[in-house]
């Protein structure tokens, strides 16, 4: 028994993604064992909703840091969905997908303009995501002027509202999301061009490796997902406002990097990244239950993601 214990030990500390999933799993037997309600079915169901908002996020996220690159929009395209969503539905639609269409157009939109950035002007993608975040940022205070904007599109209070046969709609979205991505990753040529980018920029390009075309195609993912997130929140939420994507910015990068996804790109896997945004919004309750103020959930957070980060980067300079 013990050395079948000490071999799955092993096995984890092999495989970041599994060991990611055991840490998940623990939390959740000592938490549901020690708290009282931590365990219950609706109390697990509110965290896996959330969790599937930092995991559709961090999809994109994933992708791009693959690559070697890094996208600090993902806040700001999230914040520009869950706004203008509600000022461009079209009253005619009674569905409300017009609106979606429209709000995930503009989101891809703002990720294709980030990989343009980055490869026609060699902006570097981190200078170029935040400049992009800065002006969205900007522009959304003049457009809605600081007030909050309510939503009545039917298909984005379905998304946020929604539990067919007990499951949340967001969390059934981030089931097919993650099929997709993990497909993408694994499975098609993309997902070897973007790992390959990530391991060796120089030799990927020697090679043939179209890296505009994989940079645009990826970037514009990136924005996509952020805007899918953005669609999620705002039906939860039934309101958008400026400022409310902002925490998912660094929940999203933390994800991937607690998902074992090397933040200098070319090792990793869509596969951690899901335990991983499960372990953040567990780790983000028990803060909340055991009463901690919001500069030391800061000071907790802050610490665990710059040490991960060191240790991604002295791995991927071996």
């Amino acid at each position: 028994m013990e050395q079948k214990a000490v071999s799955i030990l092993k096995t984890a500390l092999r495989n970041p993604p599994l060991l990611t999933l055991l840490l998940v799993a623990l939390v959740w037997l000592a938490a549901s064992l020690t708290l009282r309600g931590f365990g219950a079915y609706g109390h697990l169901r509110y965290l896996l909703e959330l969790s599937a908002v930092i995991g559709i996020v961090a999809a994109g996220q994933t992708l791009v840091i693959l690559m070697g690159g890094i996208d600090l929009s993902v806040g700001a395209i999230i914040t520009v969905t869950a706004i203008l969503l509600p000022l461009l539905s079209p009253a005619a639609d009674p569905t409300g997908l017009s609106g979606l269409a429209i709000a995930l157009a503009i989101a891809t939109g703002i990720g294709f303009l980030n990989g343009a950035g980055a490869v026609y002007l060699r902006v570097p993608p981190i200078i170029m995501t935040m400049a992009m975040a800065t002006f969205l940022q900007g522009l959304l205070v003049i457009v809605a002027g600081g007030s909050a904007v309510s939503v009545t599109n039917a298909a984005v209070l379905w998304l946020g509202q929604a539990r067919p046969l007990g499951v949340p709609s967001g969390v059934m979205l981030w089931i097919a999301v993650s099929a997709v991505v993990l497909m993408i990753i694994h499975r098609m040529p993309l997902g070897a061009r973007l790992l390959a980018l990530g391991a060796n920029p120089l030799a990927s390009r020697l090679s043939g490796i179209n890296v505009t075309r994989s940079m645009l195609v990826l970037y514009a993912m990136s924005g996509f997902f952020a805007g899918l997130a953005g669609i999620l929140i705002l039906g939860m939420n039934r309101q958008g406002y400026v400022g409310i994507g902002e925490p998912y910015l660094l929940t999203s990068i933390a994800a991937v990097v607690l998902g074992g996804t090397s933040i200098v790109g070319g090792r990793g896997t869509y596969a951690g990244t899901i335990p991983g945004a499960i372990l953040l919004v567990t780790t983000t309750a028990l803060i909340t239950v055991v009463n901690a103020s919001p500069a030391w959930r800061s000071i907790m957070f802050g610490s665990l993601i710059l040490a991960l980060l060191l240790i991604s980067g002295r791995e991927g300079r071996r």
